[in-house]
């Protein structure tokens, strides 16, 4: 399968690839809000909800079965580091909006996971096709504590953003904040602009 480079996507936001106030690391940090949750990949179930012409509800093996896209990009850490050529494989957010039918009056998007967690993002900045729902990372299933099994990356975006071990997609006609976001960081987190909290 070929790969999708997506590491030029700075220039978008900034001139520097390594984003202000970040140090390149080529570890992988695990940073998340609790413990890995647990899950049945016979019970596991992906919902998308919400403004949309028509509401889902997938399977794992659905879910896995969807148009697939790998992409290397970079992942920035809103704690400070970054790691560049990262490879992820998954969904595209576009091709999954596109399923659902979003309707005209949906501007903001929340992202659900199996620990509770949400975050949350405006339409415009999620219907990006780098914007991935992966299952893979550098050629391996993605680990547990990285998210797995499905987690979103955002790489135009502090990684906040992408949540782990997601299990759903509710479009909003007004915005709402997620658990981070309630807590004082940043609504938009871009990292070229350091729009870390507030």
């Amino acid at each position: 399968m070929s790969v999708t480079d997506v590491t030029d996507l700075y220039r978008e936001f900034g001139e520097e690839r390594l984003p202000p106030g970040q140090r390149e690391t080529s570890e992988f940090p695990v940073l998340s809000k609790g413990p890995v949750p647990e899950w049945d990949p016979d019970e596991w179930e992906f919902t998308v909800t919400g403004a949309v012409e028509e509401e889902l509800s997938l399977s794992w093996e659905e879910f896995r079965a969807l148009p697939t896209r790998t992409q290397r990009q970079d992942f920035h850490c809103v704690t400070g580091w970054s790691r560049f050529d990262c490879e992820f494989a998954g969904v595209s957010f576009p091709d999954l909006a596109e399923r659902a039918g979003v309707h005209d009056d949906a501007v903001h998007v929340m992202f659900s996971a199996l620990d509770g967690y949400t975050t949350n993002l405006p339409l415009e900045a999620c219907n990006r096709e780098e914007v991935l729902f992966t299952w893979e990372l550098d050629g391996e299933d993605l680990p547990p504590d990285h998210g797995g099994p499905l987690r979103v990356v955002t790489p135009h975006k502090y990684a906040y953003k992408g949540a782990k071990w997601v299990d759903g997609v509710e479009f909003l006609t007004e915005p709402e904040r997620g658990f981070w976001e309630k807590r004082g960081y940043s609504n938009t987190a871009d990292p070229w602009n350091e729009e870390r909290y507030g």
